[in-house]
């Protein structure tokens, strides 16, 4: 199986008050296409930042990560940029839907920004994907948390991605939505093939994923594979 993400020796560190605050140590691992993990750990313990070098949203104090056969470490902002915008799907806790556009129109952007023919055709098919065919017209506001997330899931899938990154994406749902939430996402992963890589502070959601790294401190403490999977 090709490996999707390999993260080599990383470490992390920020300038604060004139000092260096490492917030991730030497941290190794790789994880394979189409495959599903999980990054736990409590909250300070650098699964943000982690997510976000992966990303390429963020630099590498040391090491190195290689996306999708790319090495980040050496591209500009624009490079890493354009990484993210042919590789990389994001799934926020926070939805980060733009108010002023409609449904429709906020999966469009990233068609839109790709130079995509038929971007409505395929925005109004990844309504229909994630249940919201009706609701295209409605604003952010107009919608539920559980509907917001399913527009997310959309624009996250509008582009295709090799991976798709969930920032505690039930985070901000109740217990009925979030499964919803979550059933929708390993059913994109599997129908699409899409790698699938969540932070989450809850361990029944991380325990549906094939592999679960848990980190503490700034460092991996386990890397082990679940018995579930996604069922």
């Amino acid at each position: 199986m090709a490996i999707s993400l390999s993260v080599n020796q990383v470490s992390k560190a920020y300038r604060s008050g004139g000092q260096s605050l490492t917030v991730l140590h030497d941290i190794n691992f790789e994880i394979e296409e189409a495959s599903t993990a999980a990054i736990i750990g409590p909250s300070g313990s650098g699964k943000t930042t982690l997510l976000g070098l992966c990303a390429g949203l963020d630099r590498v104090t040391t090491g190195s990560i290689v996306l999708n056969g790319i090495v980040l470490d050496k591209l500009t902002e624009d490079e890493r940029a354009g990484v993210r915008n042919r590789h990389v799907g994001f799934v926020f806790q926070n939805f980060q839907l733009l108010p002023t556009l409609t449904a429709l129109e906020n999966i469009m952007v990233p068609l839109e920004l790709r130079g995509e023919r038929n971007g409505k055709a395929k925005a109004l098919s990844l309504l229909d994907k994630v249940g919201l065919a009706d609701r295209g017209h409605h604003y952010p506001l107009q919608l539920s948390g559980g509907e917001q997330q399913r527009i997310s899931i959309a624009r996250a899938f509008s582009n295709s991605p090799k991976i798709l990154f969930a920032d505690e994406p039930t985070g901000n749902l109740d217990a009925d939505t979030s499964e919803h939430i979550e059933r929708l996402l390993f059913a994109l992963n599997e129908d699409t093939g899409t790698t699938l890589v969540l932070v989450t502070h809850d361990p029944e959601l991380a325990a549906r994923t094939q592999r679960v790294i848990r980190m503490k401190g700034g460092a991996i403490l386990s890397d082990t594979p679940t018995q579930t999977g996604n069922s």
